[in-house]
């Protein structure tokens, strides 16, 4: 209780704090461009959807920050553009119809290339922020915002070296910042940008609100950063997830993500290009990994440094994977809650919380520990059963403390125990090696439909109920190696 009583205290402190200072920021931002705007045609951009706009962009942009900052205009137009350098104390401010287009690369004309980084346990794109459309490293007081949108459409890619050339040139990011602090991005669209819309490694003190991002990999990728509020976000992502907390080794060393707030997001895995259009397709059935569609919430895979503290609230999962909750690369994951969530035609386990052994990391790093799990107030309709609710942890190294309370699920059922028996090997119950990439479908179909459980201890399901649509032959809950288990009614 007292463990729960500070974690209340800093987090309100931090919330008042934080709304206190970007009130301050949104109105030193709106009187920036009310005073002294530096609109990009002033500067010589086109905004004709054939003209390459870079240069005029940041010119704006090194103007604005050469008097101390201000408010960088792109009025409507389409604006093709290779990399946009941000600097401290500016806004980017997209106007409604004003389309930020990534350009095509030429002979002559691309990307910055990705900087170094001496860093190897994360992938490429984790690794390096300059090989983006928008970047900034180092920066402070910072907002990109307007009802304008950022559209990677067939340039933006999940590579990082363009074919034939030796040199990196292509941008694999939207958004890209490191190591900064006072972050808002606000009310804009992204659309196919990638493999990720935004990526923020190492920033603190950031407001993401009003998004609506529909992309073909990550949409919004949190990473070592504290102090972070997403709000009212839509973002749909079939091939990736959604809304994803990762704490990597990017920066170096191992900083926790902590103090996240989460909250009024729906998140999806419809057709890419659907969700703005508005028309919602389901025409393509499997993300890369062959799996069903992606577009989750999730903490992990990356996770080196920490998760703590973090809170998803009153968010909707829609033709998707379900809530994910992985600690497999050494970090603690503790103290978070989970409330209000509603999940509709979920494609694996709506709730699955992992704590493995990947060990993706510096050998200094100790075992991953995963504890102090709320979830409770979640409906889910049409989900697949093969693989349950999966609660996973290792022999030595349990899952600890969780509790889910007032959870309904419908499952679709349909089942058989010969679909379970005759899954390869002869031990079909969590396949799964620890030393893997965690996904629940990895653990192969389950000897339950309801909740399947392993290693783990200090579970309490209260006012948990589980419902078929049709009939299915295994039990409803399995546990093995499970201590202090409780069920309330």
């Amino acid at each position: 209780m007292i463990r729960l009583k500070h974690t209340l205290y800093i987090r309100k402190a931090w919330l008042r704090k934080s709304i206190s200072t970007w009130l301050m920021l949104i109105v030193l931002s709106c009187s920036a461009c009310m005073a002294d705007d530096f609109c990009v045609v002033k500067f010589g951009a086109k905004g004709d959807g054939k003209t390459n706009d870079t240069y005029a962009i940041n010119s704006a942009i090194e103007a604005s920050s050469a008097k101390g900052g201000g408010c960088v205009v792109i009025p409507k137009g389409v604006y093709l553009s290779h990399s946009i350098h941000l600097k401290s104390n500016i806004t980017l401010q997209l106007d409604e119809g004003a389309i930020i287009k990534a350009a095509p690369v030429t002979d002559s004309l691309a990307y910055d290339n990705p900087e170094q980084n001496t860093s190897t346990y994360q992938d490429f794109g984790h690794s390096h922020w300059q090989n983006s459309l928008i970047w900034g490293i180092g920066l402070h007081n910072v907002k990109i915002t307007g009802k304008g949108m950022i559209d990677g459409t067939g340039v933006l890619s999940r590579g990082g070296v363009r074919k034939g050339y030796t040199g990196p040139s292509i941008a694999n990011k939207a958004i890209a910042l490191k190591d900064c602090k006072e972050i808002e991005i606000s009310d804009l669209s992204f659309k196919s940008c990638g493999h990720f819309a935004l990526l923020l490694t190492g920033v603190d003190d950031t407001l993401i609100d009003g998004l609506t991002i529909d992309t073909n990999r990550d949409g919004i990728d949190i990473d070592c950063c504290q102090n972070v509020v997403v709000r009212n976000c839509k973002v749909n992502t079939l091939n990736d997830d959604a809304i994803v907390l990762k704490c990597s080794y990017a920066l170096g060393w191992a900083k926790p993500t902590e103090n996240v707030l989460i909250e009024d997001c729906h998140v999806s895995g419809f057709d890419v290009g659907s969700l703005i259009d508005e028309t919602y397709t389901t025409n393509t059935q499997k993300a890369p990994d062959r799996d069903g569609p992606t577009g989750r919430i999730k903490l992990g895979t990356e996770s080196n440094g920490g998760f703590r503290d973090i809170t998803i609230r009153n968010c909707t999962f829609e033709h998707c994977r379900g809530l994910a909750l992985e600690s497999v690369d050494g970090a603690a994951m503790e103290n978070i809650n989970v409330s209000g969530i509603k999940m509709n035609d979920i494609c694996n386990s709506p709730i699955y919380i992992r704590l493995g052994s990947r060990m993706r990391g510096p050998n200094t790093l100790s075992p991953s520990v995963v504890r102090n799990i709320s979830i409770s107030d979640v409906t889910v309709t049409d989900a697949d059963c093969r693989y349950a609710c999966l609660i996973a942890g290792e022999k030595g190294h349990p899952v600890k403390d969780v509790t889910l309370k007032n959870i309904n699920i419908q499952y679709r059922g349909g089942i058989t125990l010969n679909d379970y028996h005759n899954q390869r090997g002869t031990n079909p119950f969590f396949y799964h090696d620890g030393g893997n990439y965690p996904e629940p479908s990895a653990h192969g179909i389950q000897p339950a439909w309801g909740l399947s459980a392993t290693y783990a201890e200090g579970i309490v399901l209260d006012n948990v109920k589980f419902e078929l649509l049709s009939s299915d032959e295994r039990p409803m809950i399995y546990k093995k190696h499970v201590k202090r288990m409780k069920i309330r009614k």
